[in-house]
């Protein structure tokens, strides 16, 4: 039997449960500057405007040389267009995230978040498999405007790891 092109197309055996525009951000604990010091994202980004943006590995050439200093960079201007907080999350331990921080004087401007367990990337279905070049699942690299913990704009990078859709330059363009 023949299938048309649409009954081939709507078969699939997993759902993309991908975070989507009108989403809450999922309630999960995150580490700061040491593995005792957590917050949940629940408190994190409560009666914020928020960017989130979330990167594959904490000290990765895309990460350290362009997607963090952008946001670094451009943090003013962002606060200028309403933006009370600007975080940055990796599928990395809570001190490689401080040391990647202080090596970019970022912590002046970015609250850097660390899933240790990849705990928000899985509940986002924003995790790939990255065993080959970093040891594990990793982040996709997004951005996301949250106002109040829902998402209001989302940024993901299709091959996962580019800088250009989720850069800081773009969103702020997009504000």
């Amino acid at each position: 039997m023949l299938r048309t092109a649409f009954q081939r197309r709507a078969f699939h055996n997993t759902s993309r449960l991908f975070i989507a525009e009108g989403d809450a951000i999922p309630n999960v604990q995150l580490q700061l500057k040491s593995p005792g010091q957590t917050i949940t994202t629940q408190d994190l980004f409560k009666g914020k405007k928020s960017i989130l943006f979330g990167v594959p590995g904490a000290f990765t050439p895309g990460c350290s040389k362009s997607h963090l200093p952008g946001y670094i960079q451009h943090a003013k201007e962002l606060k200028t267009k309403g933006i009370d907080l600007i975080a940055c999350v990796a599928v990395n331990d809570a001190f490689v995230m401080s040391a990647w921080g202080q090596q970019l004087n970022a912590e002046q401007d970015i609250t850097l978040l660390a899933d240790s367990k990849g705990e928000l990337a899985k509940a986002m279905d924003l995790s790939f498999d990255a065993s080959g070049a970093l040891g594990g699942p990793r982040f996709k690299r997004f951005a996301a405007v949250l106002d109040d913990g829902k998402v209001q704009r989302l940024f993901i990078e299709p091959d996962n790891t580019s800088v250009s859709i989720s850069s800081a330059e773009n969103v702020l363009k997009n504000l």
